[in-house]
């Protein structure tokens, strides 16, 4: 195996391919198609971007809940036609959901792939990274994806349909994702980053929204994914992950006990996959199916990517050695090593 030819990789050119085609694939497919390839996509993916090929689950059940459900409730109709399209959509997503399972997140995401880009970015210039964040914090920011999901996804906008709230709270999370803006700025429209002043509630959202989006972009130059650890996208795929072909198992050996490298390796921080010795299938809550964990594991087929019963990617001892190799290669070469490297060669031509 070539040292730069690894899973690594692969997954980088898909993300890219996937940023491209759901960012701009709208061009390709025509005005009456790039709005409707899915409107249950697993993976953020925003409206806003009238060039692109799809929109995300999250944003017609916000709309289904003020419009059809709440709706529903405060005049008193038909409860099942108010629930009927949210189970639609639902449907619709675990079509989808159940092909990649928690890999939409790790391969195919928009906000996930800019998040890694500014990864690299800060790891170029020679930032210094966090390559883990404590446990402490780990552990306190993962009930934040369920609140998302439970509040701003499902509960305002169900409380604003029932006309409890006013009905700029339909939408709560689309004021507030970073997808909005995002895919919106990949396409050249800025109109998304403007402070909304036509009220105290849109006010309040696009400040928000905008100090989010800046807060990622700070952050993902030195923290790995700091927004996938409260996206309510994630929370939604916790709750359907035992559907999915696509896994992550676990053969644990006693030299699991002292190793941790699987660990170390993952992006979300997930510790479990270290120390849980029971689970076969360690698909976690957390997990994005990015096969990290699997690259950085020295055993044989101790940690497996699985399709259903068929291993598609496995760990291996070989592997183990030029992964560890090109990612050291990979981490020597930033902007400050140069930097070094030039001035001790001007240094030495002048002396």
């Amino acid at each position: 195996m070539s040292t730069w030819i690894n899973l690594s990789l692969l997954r980088k050119l898909v993300q890219i391919s996937a940023f491209i085609f759901f960012v701009y694939g709208g061009l390709i497919t025509g005005y009456y198609l790039e709005d409707k390839i899915s409107g249950a996509l697993p993976a953020l993916s925003c409206a806003y971007d009238f060039q692109g090929s799809d929109l995300c689950t999250l944003i017609p059940i916000q709309h289904q809940m003020d419009h059809r459900l709440g709706e529903v409730i405060a005049k008193g109709g038909n409860l099942m036609m108010g629930i009927m399209p949210t189970l639609i959509t639902l449907g619709t997503f675990l079509i989808f959901f159940v092909v990649l399972n928690k890999a939409f997140c790790g391969w195919i995401c928009p906000v996930g792939t800019f998040q890694e880009v500014m990864q690299l970015i800060g790891q170029k210039l020679g930032l210094q990274r966090h390559e883990s964040l404590p446990k402490k914090w780990v552990f306190r920011l993962r009930p934040v994806k369920w609140f998302m999901l439970l509040v701003l996804v499902f509960g305002l906008p169900l409380l604003t349909g029932i006309g409890m709230l006013n009905h700029d709270m339909g939408d709560p999370f689309c004021r507030i994702c970073p997808s909005r803006i995002l895919t919106t700025l990949a396409t050249g429209e800025t109109s998304q980053l403007t402070v909304d002043t036509a009220n105290t509630t849109t006010l309040v959202f696009s400040v928000l929204g905008d100090f989010l989006f800046g807060l990622i972009i700070a952050l993902a130059l030195t923290v790995r994914q700091p927004f996938c650890r409260i996206c309510p996208m994630l929370a939604l795929h916790a709750v359907f992950r035992k559907l999915g072909f696509l896994r992550l198992i676990k053969n644990a050996t006693p030299r699991c006990d002292r190793c941790g490298l699987c660990a170390k390796a993952c992006p979300m921080d997930i510790h479990e996959i270290h120390t849980d010795m029971q689970s076969r299938n360690v698909t976690f809550e957390d997990c994005t199916l990015c096969g990290r964990c699997v690259e950085f594991c020295p055993d044989k087929d101790v940690l497996q990517l699985k399709y259903t019963f068929i291993p598609v990617f496995s760990s291996s001892p070989q592997y183990f050695k030029q992964r560890k190799k090109s990612q050291t290669q990979w981490e020597r070469k930033n902007l400050i090593s140069w930097f070094k490297q030039f001035r001790s060669k001007t240094e030495a031509k002048v002396q």
